[in-house]
């Protein structure tokens, strides 16, 4: 199936069934006839409007990975049910399944926070892993810019539809096409909403490895990020700062996830679960 062809799929899904839950159910569903019925139900300006919009994000390089495909990550699948229904992607395919370790944190991180996001994004892209993380300002940008400017690669999951990316100035002179990967399980046209921003985090760390919390609130995004990867069984590496640690850390820690207290620790425990990775420390 061409690649125009599996994003219009993915388009119909969305158009016919509304919700990303019956969205993923018809696009990893073996029986093509519920997509054909659906792209059946749909108007003829409704259908003209999909293939152009499909033939579009083809002409950008913009492709769909689908529920229920061969290159849908095995990260992403509970059991039978698919995480999300698609991801709309930019970028090197190869990094979308590519050993990496999700990193989250506050937006709003302190100067000791901003600090180790930095040394810590340099660890994970040093070990050979891919940094995934949200592209947010603060903990996002600043791991995202460790693994760029230390020549590794990254994958930014966006919590809004891929339409909306463009390149921050932050990443001006970093951002290198060949070693970035853009997602998005949205509609292309979707902007950005708190919501959205909860639930690409189960991306974020479905496709890591492991999830790295740098600095967590007593609420917010990053502190269920962590507790819904623990429920998933993903290891949580939360950063341990002694007295300076925030309380969404202690609350992760105490809920079973790893203090990590330096980079070294840092590199070593994503040694153990990586075990083809490099084993030296690095610092």
């Amino acid at each position: 199936m061409t690649t125009t062809a599996e994003t219009l799929r993915a388009l119909t899904a969305f158009e016919h069934y509304g919700s990303p839950a019956r969205a993923a159910r018809a696009l990893v569903d073996p029986d093509p006839a519920l997509l054909r019925d659906a792209w059946k139900a749909l108007s003829g300006e409704s259908r003209q409007s999909l293939k152009a919009e499909a033939a579009d994000l083809d002409a950008r390089g913009i492709y769909a990975v689908n529920a229920g495909s061969s290159q849908f990550p095995e990260s992403l699948m509970i059991g039978t049910r698919p995480v999300v229904p698609t991801l709309f992607c930019h970028g090197d395919i190869a990094l979308l399944t590519a050993p990496g370790a999700g990193m989250c944190g506050s937006r709003r991180v302190s100067d000791l926070g901003l600090r180790a996001a930095r040394a810590c994004g340099v660890e994970v892209s040093e070990r050979g892993l891919t940094v995934v993380s949200g592209y947010a300002r603060g903990v996002d940008t600043a791991t995202h810019l460790a693994a760029l400017d230390n020549g590794g690669q990254t994958v930014i999951v966006l919590a809004e539809g891929i339409n909306s990316f463009k390149v921050k100035s932050e990443f001006s002179r970093s951002f290198d096409p060949a070693r970035v990967l853009v997602v998005s399980q949205f509609r292309p046209t979707q902007p950005w909403a708190a919501y959205a921003a909860m639930a690409r985090n189960h991306v974020i760390f479905g496709l890591g490895k492991a999830l790295v919390v740098i600095e967590a609130g007593d609420r917010g995004g990053t502190l269920a990020a962590g507790r819904d990867a623990l429920k998933r069984g993903r290891p949580v590496f939360a950063l341990n700062f002694g007295a300076d640690t925030p309380v969404g850390n202690r609350l992760l820690i105490d809920a079973g996830a790893r203090a990590i207290t330096s980079r070294t620790e840092l590199g070593h425990a994503l040694d153990r679960i990586q075990p083809e990775s490099r084993q030296e420390t690095l610092l």
